[in-house]
């Protein structure tokens, strides 16, 4: 008679052919500390915001009143909205510039016979270990119109203001999705590449028809954590342009609006209620950019063993 293991997470209930899930101990002792530290930073937080943009700053409860200051006809419509389009746009920078630049250039990296490739990824990925604070005043050193590199005041026009600042943040985070797609084309076969060149394939035709695909799953992922930071960002603009975000709010971005409104700025009087009003359209911005990512794009993409 063959006797019959019952897995250690398995606990069988006597008197029935039933069995419900245990989880091990040391699984509990290992994760209690990281759920318990994310809990009280993230999640309270993040639930607390919801619930005090329900309220007034005097606690009482309105509802949806204090998100439909948002929406037009609103007393921070304009602001909110402006502010929205600007974070878009800072966006689109790193989505449309950033990612293809560190495409590219991880691709150059990986090309065979190229001599110090630990260098060049060395230099590239330096300037995201460098402070904002350190970039934002290094860059407004280089682009003064009275000791810079050009005349023009690009930081203190409103039409290249948020350009500037978009590129500078290009400039300092490319690194990142950098190493990310070097990663994943070190990753891919040799005798694949080898294959397709046998059959006379050219180095573009081996790009688009073998490399791409098998990088789509890693360029869906770095999409959405450019989306996830670029919505959430708010360093570098403060840190050059300070929580007004000049000239005439051109720079003003979903994290500036927030801190304004919540601790407030020269004659503007903060508000727990409007801050976290802010935070709650942050949050919801930023779920559903989430949100079409994993039903519009994830289930669709193919990803292969290598």
């Amino acid at each position: 008679m063959t006797q019959t293991t019952v897995p250690k997470a398995v606990k069988t209930v006597t008197g029935g052919s039933a069995k419900r899930w245990r989880v091990p101990r040391h699984v509990i002792v290992f994760l209690a500390p990281a759920v318990i530290i994310y809990t009280a930073f993230m999640v309270y937080p993040l639930l607390d915001s919801l619930r005090l943009s329900l309220l007034s700053d005097e606690g009482v409860f309105v509802g949806l009143e204090n998100i439909r200051e948002l929406f037009p006809g609103g007393n921070l419509s304009n602001t909110f909205f402006n502010a929205l389009g600007n974070n878009f746009m800072f966006f689109a920078f790193h989505f449309f510039v950033q990612n293809p630049m560190g495409l590219l250039i991880a691709v150059l990296l990986t090309q065979p016979g190229l001599r110090g490739q630990g260098i060049y990824r060395t230099l590239i990925f330096a300037p995201t270990l460098l402070s904002v604070v350190i970039v934002g005043f290094i860059w407004q050193l280089i682009l003064s119109p009275l000791w810079g590199i050009i005349e023009t005041p690009l930081l203190g026009k409103t039409a290249t203001a948020l350009p500037t600042l978009s590129l500078m943040s290009v400039w300092q985070y490319l690194g990142i999705p950098m190493m990310f797609f070097y990663a994943t084309l070190v990753g891919i076969p040799e005798e694949l590449l080898e294959a397709a060149r046998v059959d006379g394939a050219s180095g573009w035709k081996i790009f688009w028809k073998i490399t791409f695909p098998l990088m789509l799953p890693m360029i869906g992922i770095i999409s959405i954590i450019t989306y996830i930071a670029n919505l959430n960002a708010f360093d570098l603009i403060y840190s050059v342009q300070g929580a007004l975000a000049g000239p005439e709010f051109s720079t003003d971005i979903m994290g500036t609006l927030f801190y304004r409104s919540f601790f407030g700025q020269q004659l503007q009087i903060g508000s727990t209620a409007v801050g976290a009003t802010v935070a709650t359209a942050m949050f919801v911005v930023i779920l559903i950019g989430v949100l079409v990512y994993l039903f519009g794009f994830q289930r669709r993409v193919t990803t292969y063993e290598l």
